[in-house]
């Protein structure tokens, strides 16, 4: 299945507390129950933005996660290939 990047402008999300994450992650999931065709691997929270992996059929499933969950979907990219230190070998 594809898997997608999403990047998220969310300014200040860095500072969110763990309460308030868990309660953004628990508003995803309760969409994804109703989407089973998605699935969240893992998301990276910087200062001012959030990276979301995802896998899914295709990009309109996501913006549609993202519609229905409340959370921007700034870009969203399909991933190629993945890397790393041992890709160097």
């Amino acid at each position: 299945m594809p898997q997608f990047v999403i990047e998220r402008d969310m300014p200040g999300v860095g500072r969110l507390t763990p309460a308030d994450l868990k309660g953004a992650s628990q508003g995803s999931c309760n969409v994804l129950r109703d989407l089973p065709e998605v699935q969240w691997v893992h998301s990276y929270v910087t200062d001012d933005k959030i990276y979301c992996v995802y896998r899914a059929p295709n990009e309109d499933l996501i913006r549609r996660h993202a519609e229905i969950a409340g959370f921007p979907a700034n870009s969203i990219s399909v991933v190629r290939a993945t890397i790393d230190p041992t890709t160097a070998e």
